[in-house]
């Protein structure tokens, strides 16, 4: 007897339509063909301990199953489930009335409990684009599928469970999740927050202002400065996430596995951290089986590089292409994957081998040198890419022993959302630019444009700091969104006065 099921793969962040035909006939043989992998060919030793630990007996038939389309490879234990029920159903041990009313996956255990699988929001994406009445997936992935509205999500424990469900002997209860809800709940909870910070004002506002505008960030200083501190408190100023950004960044880790048990919903924009000894593909995503990389997990989000110059040089030389294409496309022979990579990078560094470089009371024990060296281990093309670069000194003891409280990240949220909201109505007729750090060239020369007193003193900058013309548009980017916070139309000397100090960090000023 012929039946088919139907399962699905992912392919960088979508979904495609597996079909699992399954053929059962005379003899003891057993074939399983459509390009799997060496997971997906083991899954018939696991089904057989399945079955039989749950009271069902393995068919001794001829069994054939073909997995379509055969061009693209099935990788992983998910479609343990749904090739189970694909036997079984061809050896009339389950009903097939309702059959390719579902799209069924999941990894099997000996005992026949399910285990959970990658990418079951896409799944779930593509199962309602496809028209299927309902999604069979384990229980711990039910909440992040149910996201999607308009399709049945069941989860399920056992494989008891879904063949009862279709010989109908027992029911499943569809899993509800109340998406807005979900999303809204934990939006503005923040275990970290600004007041914890004492002194560094000017950082406070560098940090501000690249909230604003989504502009990159690095910041230079002697150890034990606070440059950690401060950049793990920035996802508590950025604006919330919108419906939209949280799926998109949902889905990214739903692939990758990163989402967590039971998890519907990204409600907070993603905070990595990678070690500096990384690899290239760990970082921008890759592999033989492609997975989303550091860049992509931090998408609508913050990708934090502590001791940057610690960083293998070819790992972080790759990071120019995402940060001006905000996507990364990994290519294979038969196939090509994008991930989306829109994120905003903060670094931080030391500003040499021991440290102490320019440090107010502590003396550098490091020659010229070895300085430049030191800061030679970031290239100048990165270093362009980064908007604002900003130094930030010890805080003296007076600082750090007042009781008053510094200011918290709700009022300053509050500023950087007044911000986005002018940059929202700004390119609304600019389909994928949704902050200033994204303007095109034509753009800051048609929202960006200083005044005659800014520009000169912007000219006087450039010779003096020797700046490239990608420092030019990153200044006025800046210039812009300092402007936005002061609620200005226009953009007036003092902000471009403003924008010139977060350049003070260029290659030619470092080692004095």
């Amino acid at each position: 007897m012929l039946v088919k099921i139907f399962g699905a793969t992912v392919q960088g962040i979508e979904a495609t339509l597996i079909t699992i035909e399954v053929n059962s006939s005379r003899g003891c043989m057993f074939y399983l063909v459509g390009l799997p992998d060496s997971a997906v060919k083991e899954s018939h030793q696991r089904i057989i301990s399945a079955l039989q630990v749950n009271g069902f007996r393995m068919p001794t038939s001829n069994i054939v199953i073909n997995m379509a389309p055969a061009d693209i490879r099935k990788e992983g234990a998910a479609y343990d489930l749904p090739l189970a029920i694909g036997i079984m159903a061809s050896n009339e041990m389950i009903l097939t009335d309702r059959l390719s009313k579902f799209l069924i996956m999941g990894e099997l255990s000996l005992d026949g409990s399910v285990h959970p699988i990658k990418g079951a929001l896409p799944i779930a994406i593509k199962a309602r684009e496809l028209g299927f009445e309902g999604l069979i997936v384990p229980e711990d992935n039910a909440r992040e599928a149910a996201v999607v509205n308009n399709i049945n999500v069941y989860g399920v424990r056992n494989i008891s469970e879904v063949v009862n469900f279709f010989n109908e002997k027992g029911e499943l209860t569809p899993t509800v999740v109340n998406t807005r809800e979900e999303f809204y709940k934990n939006q503005v909870h923040f275990d970290l927050d600004f007041s914890d910070v004492k002194g560094q004002e000017s950082v406070r506002r560098a940090l501000e202002v690249a909230a604003s505008g989504s502009h990159n960030l690095v910041m230079v200083g002697a150890p034990g400065s606070g440059k950690s501190m401060m950049a793990k408190r920035l996802p508590s100023i950025l604006p919330p996430l919108t419906l939209s950004e949280s799926l998109e960044t949902t889905r990214i880790h739903s692939v990758s596995g990163t989402l967590g048990r039971n998890v519907s919903l990204i409600s907070q924009r993603p905070f990595r951290d990678p070690h500096h000894t990384i690899s290239q593909t760990a970082l921008v995503g890759g592999g033989s089986y492609p997975q989303p990389g550091e860049v992509s997990l931090a998408h609508n989000g913050v990708l934090f590089l502590d001791e940057l110059p610690e960083f293998n040089r070819p790992v972080l030389e790759v990071l120019r292409q995402p940060l001006e294409d905000r996507e990364i496309t990994i290519s294979r022979v038969k196939y090509t994957v994008n991930y989306p990579a829109s994120f905003m990078l903060i670094a931080s560094m030391n500003p040499c081998p021991c440290g102490y470089y320019n440090h107010p009371t502590k003396a550098c024990v490091c020659s010229p040198g070895q300085v430049q060296k030191y800061l030679n281990k970031v290239s100048g093309p990165l270093l362009d890419r980064i908007d604002i670069q900003v130094e930030i000194v010890p805080v003296p003891f007076e600082k750090i022993s007042e009781k008053r409280q510094s200011e918290t990240s709700d009022v300053i949220r509050e500023r950087v959302i007044r911000a986005r909201e002018i940059q929202a109505e700004r390119f609304k007729n600019h389909p994928g630019i949704h902050s200033n750090a994204q303007m095109t060239s034509k753009l800051i020369n048609e929202y960006a444009q200083p005044d005659e007193k800014g520009l000169l003193l912007l000219k006087s900058a450039m010779e003096r700091l020797n700046l490239s013309a990608r420092a030019y548009d990153r200044i006025l980017k800046v210039s812009r969104t300092i402007a936005d916070l002061d609620q200005s139309t226009d953009i007036q000397s003092s902000h471009i006065a403003e924008a010139i100090s977060y350049r003070n960090l260029d290659r030619e000023n470092w080692a004095g």
